[in-house]
């Protein structure tokens, strides 16, 4: 299976949702404007708008760097409002491996399914 998903989870910092709401939608906008094989990009926010959600589903691997290469920027200014955690679903090729060493991301190959 080439398709992968990734779930970030954010703890926003306190203080600091409307410039986490600014940021989201410059996320939003480049991925728009840039990314071609982005199946999803989706961004929740729980009650207490303290924890977001964020659902991506990319075609491969390489739609997964693209993405990266588009909001790498954003990507750092994200991070100084919150605390995030990245879930990957799927099966990364080496270069997005390698992107992902040293965020901490937990990755899940495919093992059965539709």
């Amino acid at each position: 299976m080439e398709k992968i998903q990734v779930r970030a989870l954010i703890k926003i910092n306190e203080g600091q949702l409307e410039a986490f709401k600014e940021i989201t939608s410059q996320f939003i906008s480049e991925v728009k404007e840039k990314d071609q094989g982005t199946l999803m990009y989706d961004w929740y926010l729980n009650e207490d708008t303290l924890e977001c959600a964020v659902l991506e589903d990319y075609t491969d691997s390489n739609a997964a760097l693209e993405h990266i290469t588009h909001v790498g920027d954003l990507l750092q200014k994200l991070m100084d409002l919150g605390e995030m955690s990245l879930e990957l679903y799927g099966s990364p090729n080496e270069e997005l491996s390698k992107a992902l060493d040293g965020v901490g991301a937990k990755v899940f190959p495919f093992y059965a399914g539709l």
